[in-house]
């Protein structure tokens, strides 16, 4: 018997035939003539070189050669059922690389639950975390060199009442996750520099800068831009553990969210001014021409469930 001889259509009749008893209702069964499966039957019983059924007034019976050989081709038949299956299974499966921009700390981000649910709806999208600065992030977005990513928006106002999509660029699909609140922060025992003083009287205090790609560097030009004014800058810190350090060691002024302003405030001393905020936004981005490939579409879909 060849490897080739016994197709799955000669397993499938003798199956049927034995589980029916009868040629003629294993014919109905597989949509053939009664000739074609009896044919089927008589091509298994020469590859194999047994015997498998016995006529009796009442149709088919297995012979003892032909019951040890059906449970084989039961198995036979259902690992290929399996494999359809399996094969079925994949063809609705995504997969792919997925690159994406992460800013600030995963904790505020909602990184890891983000990330959970993307693995467990698509197991097969392979992730690659891309750490920056928010205007980083963004211009990568939209080079095509990540495909997600987190940015912090400084136009929070505008986009509290234009909604999604509208306080970036037209280029962009967008999702604001949470809006917080920018404070400035001065090192321990800076009160009475910082304390009832506004925009232009912070001006002229020592601060710790970013670079142009950061969030704090757009929020502050975004204020003191329109006054003319340019802060005196001490130190140019891009990292948020740095600037923490920096200001614990009192080199000068910075903008912290008003979570962490708060908790260093009272574990530190730190000063929060009482007169400034700043509003900023946390968004999630894509190319708006890429929104609905499968990859990043199954990213948004994570992302909404991580944030909802």
């Amino acid at each position: 018997m060849t490897a080739t001889a016994l197709d799955l259509q000669i397993l499938r009749a003798f199956v049927l035939a034995a589980r029916e008893g009868s040629v003629s209702r294993a014919a109905e069964r597989l949509h053939l003539t009664q000739p074609a499966v009896s044919l089927q039957l008589k091509r298994l019983a020469e590859e194999t070189g047994l015997q498998l059924f016995t006529r009796t007034p009442h149709g088919l019976a297995l012979t003892a050669d032909g019951a040890a050989l059906l449970p084989q081709a039961e198995r036979v038949l259902s690992a290929v059922g399996d494999l359809q299956q399996a094969a079925r299974n994949l063809q609705g499966t995504v997969r792919g690389a997925l690159r994406i921009g992460t800013i600030l700390d995963p904790e505020f981000t909602r990184l890891g639950v983000f990330l959970r649910e993307l693995v467990e709806s698509a197991p097969q999208i392979e992730t690659e975390l891309r750490h920056g600065m928010s205007g980083t992030v963004l211009a990568q977005v939209l080079r095509g060199e990540l495909d997600v990513g987190f940015h912090l928006d400084a136009d929070a106002d505008a986009d509290r009442e234009a909604g999604d999509n509208d306080a970036a660029p037209a280029q962009l699909a967008a999702r604001t996750l949470t809006r917080f609140t920018y404070r400035v922060v001065a090192p321990a025992g800076w009160g009475p520099q910082v304390l009832g003083r506004d925009w232009k009287a912070l001006a002229a205090l020592p601060w710790l800068a970013t670079p142009p790609e950061s969030a704090h560097h757009r929020l502050l030009d975004k204020v003191f831009g329109p006054l003319g004014l340019s802060p005196r800058r001490v130190a140019l810190v891009d990292q948020e553990a740095s600037m923490l350090d920096l200001l614990k060691s009192g080199v000068g002024l910075s903008l912290l969210r008003d979570s962490i302003a708060i908790r260093e405030s009272q574990s530190h001393g730190l000063v929060m001014a009482d007169r400034v905020q700043l509003d900023c936004a946390l968004r999630f981005v894509s190319l708006a021409s890429r929104r609905n490939e499968p990859v990043i579409a199954s990213a948004w879909n994570a992302l909404a469930r991580a944030w909802n």
